[in-house]
């Protein structure tokens, strides 16, 4: 398996964690139980699952009035791409 592979069964796996995290975090939010730190959630964003997590944002309504989600999250989707973009310039 080349590295372009695993690099984006990487990509499916931590956007797929970071969408269903949000998930998680709005039914635990609902049902008043212990919900995922917001560290915890920049975390997965930081590392790759910044679109899932926009996606899961915009899917289950969550985070939508915080404001470092709704500017910050796109904003790391831009920057994902724009390093994608680098990469993709200078090594393929």
């Amino acid at each position: 398996m080349d590295v372009l592979t695993l690099f984006l069964i990487y990509l499916i796996i931590i956007n797929s964690w970071s969408f269903i995290a949000m998930g998680v975090d709005k039914k635990r939010a609902q049902k008043r139980k212990q919900r995922i730190a917001e560290k915890t959630l920049w975390l997965l964003f930081i590392i790759g699952g910044s679109l899932g997590g926009y996606i899961g944002m915009k899917n289950f309504r969550h985070k939508t009035k915080h404001k470092q989600f709704v500017y910050g999250v796109p904003a790391l989707i831009v920057i994902h791409l724009l390093l994608l973009g680098v990469y993709a310039y200078l090594f393929i």
